[in-house]
């Protein structure tokens, strides 16, 4: 997969949220790289782009992956399954 051609698919401010987006993703079975300044993420420098996360996929994978990155949930869509320790949703 090293030999494949990544493009970016978003970019966002902090890593926080780049692994939520990455989490997104590979739920979906996207591979998934990030790229990101290391001091911005160690100092949490959000100037002139050292904050900035590029998230990357294989560019075969790359107009699935931004219909999954554009897709909203909201809490009706999500498929909750009963607790199995206490029997609630």
């Amino acid at each position: 997969m090293d030999d494949e051609n990544w493009q970016v698919v978003s970019i966002t401010s902090g890593i926080i949220k780049a692994r939520i987006l990455e989490g997104r993703l590979e739920a979906e079975g996207i591979p998934v790289r990030l790229q990101y300044e290391p001091i911005g993420q160690i100092y949490a420098i959000t100037v002139d782009g050292l904050g900035e996360v590029q998230i990357l996929v294989p560019e075969r994978w790359l107009e699935h992956a931004r219909r999954v990155l554009a897709k909203e949930y909201r809490e009706e869509d999500l498929d909750w399954e009963d607790n199995p320790v206490t029997g609630d949703k």
